[in-house]
């Protein structure tokens, strides 16, 4: 296949070849691309560690001083711009975060190390720094992304284009995002690099726990082509009791069954602890890989694997103290019974001494098994809403918004004035594009999907109401103005 232009007009190019990018990625899925290539020696392996650095940069209406006017710019141009606000001043550290492991993965090789890392930048990242003119962080991922000297150290995660949270986010959109993000990826990287993406990472590590939700999510990144995910322990149950997995160091199968009977899984990669950067920024993993043994799987002893994602740019600890200590511990690990390993290496693995994923324990979001307690799958969307308020009445504990690395925080709670507008914006583009069968390469979509995708960035609700939410109401405004007048 062709490459794809990065750029159609204005927007990126993130929509108008779903064939092509759903015929790769289900090509690439039936291969083995890593295991040999990183040369681990798996069966004298005690335990492995994983990280993923977690990029992202949402965009916002703040290309000017009236807020209605305004053109939409990435925020890490406004901090470059106004770097008298806040902590605006250590955009420029940002923007070296958002290259450096372009730079750290060849410098280890050429030493004769073997690193590895997880990359997970998302759409509007992507977006923004290509029209900041920022190309050299292009030009210094593409060194490990393509380059086969190089790319088996480091793998890419899928997400959704524009940060969406998936509990709050129509399921609908939600398959939106993860193409665009596929097809916007393809365009930068290359239709060989997009075979190699496998994982997918879920802004804020947010889980669907609504039956029918977790259902169409799971359903989505099977039929996108992704064969695992990465889930924190604390979002998941074991259906059998309802405890958080026992073994969360080694992979399982998340089942989500929706309350029509329809089943889906995909394989989970589990995040063990919290969101804390220093965890990664301090190579915490591998210390605590350090500290286990084999353990068994399907009648096979075989490493755990500890794997930990963070943001890869916040925090002072992230922007100044990971460079040395990720240098330091990859040069520690390196043919050592304690490698680092990404996660598709791993699997990979794993299926080459016999495990096969019906192997790998069952898994499902938390507070699911409370509600299968009480009825059946089949009876019903009608019977699941009567049993979800009589388990709300009984439990404050109970909740249906998901899962996440921040549980203390509800992403629909205390922000109707920015979900209404999404839901309308939502539904207007499922009523005049999608009904009407609108081509996805016409510009008049691929217009409405951006600015569809760019309001329903979780930042709009995380950093609580204020200026962020005028922010997200006001890019629904616009996204209402594009659906009602050009279609």
């Amino acid at each position: 296949m062709d490459q794809l232009p990065e750029y159609v007009d204005e927007f990126p190019n993130f929509c108008g070849a779903e064939e092509q990018v759903l015929k790769t990625v289900r090509q690439g899925r039936s291969q083995e691309l890593f295991r040999e290539a990183g040369k681990i020696d798996f069966a004298n392996t005690r335990a492995a560690c994983a990280i993923a650095l977690h990029m992202h940069q949402p965009l916002i209406p703040a290309g000017g001083d009236d807020l209605s006017t305004a053109a939409i710019i990435s925020n890490l141009q406004y901090m470059m711009e106004h770097p008298d606000i806040g902590d605006n001043h250590n955009a420029g550290a940002f923007h070296y975060c958002y290259k450096r492991i372009g730079e750290f993965i060849p410098q280890l090789i050429s030493e004769g190390k073997n690193p590895r890392a997880m990359l997970e930048y998302s759409g509007t990242l992507f977006h923004g720094l290509r029209k900041m003119g920022l190309h050299d962080v292009f030009d210094t991922l593409k060194t490990v992304t393509c380059n086969p000297e190089f790319n088996h150290a480091v793998e890419w995660l899928g997400a959704p284009w524009g940060h969406a949270v998936a509990p709050s986010t129509p399921v609908q959109d939600f398959r939106l995002h993860v193409l665009a993000w596929q097809q916007h990826f393809a365009a930068i990287f290359g239709w060989q690099a997009l075979e190699r993406v496998r994982g997918f990472s879920p802004s804020e590590m947010a889980l669907p726990n609504h039956p029918d939700v977790a259902y169409e999510f799971v359903k989505t990144l099977v039929d996108c082509g992704y064969q695992w995910v990465l889930v924190q322990e604390h979002s998941v149950e074991h259906p059998e009791d309802g405890n958080n997995p026992r073994q969360p160091h080694l992979p399982h199968r998340l089942v989500c069954t929706n309350s029509a009977g329809e089943t889906a899984s995909i394989i989970a990669i589990i995040k063990t602890q919290g969101s804390d950067t220093k965890l990664v920024a301090q190579m915490q993993p591998w210390y605590e890989a350090q500290s286990l043994s084999t353990l068994t799987l399907a009648g096979h002893e075989v490493p755990p694997l500890v794997t930990q994602i963070a943001d890869g740019e916040n925090g002072g600890v992230m922007m100044n103290e990971f460079p040395a200590k990720f240098m330091e511990v990859a040069r520690e690990s390196s043919w050592s019974d304690v490698p680092m390993m990404n996660a598709s290496e791993y699997l990979e693995h794993l299926w080459s001494i016999g495990i096969k994923e019906d192997d790998l324990p069952a898994i499902q979001p938390v507070f699911q098994r409370a509600i299968w307690q009480r009825m059946k799958p089949g009876d019903g969307s009608d019977r699941l809403a009567k049993v979800i308020e009589e388990i709300k009445g009984e439990d404050h504990r109970f909740h249906m918004d998901g899962g996440s690395w921040t549980n203390d925080l509800s992403w629909v709670h205390g922000y109707e004035n920015v979900l209404g507008p999404m839901e309308e914006i939502s539904s207007l583009f499922n009523e005049k594009v999608i009904k009407t069968k609108i081509p996805s390469s016409d510009a008049r979509y691929r217009n409405a999907l951006f600015h569809l995708l760019s309001s329903q960035t979780s930042c709009y609700r995380y950093w609580g109401q204020g200026q962020w939410t005028d922010y997200g109401r006001e890019i629904c405004r616009r996204a209402k103005n594009v659906l009602e007048y050009d279609f």
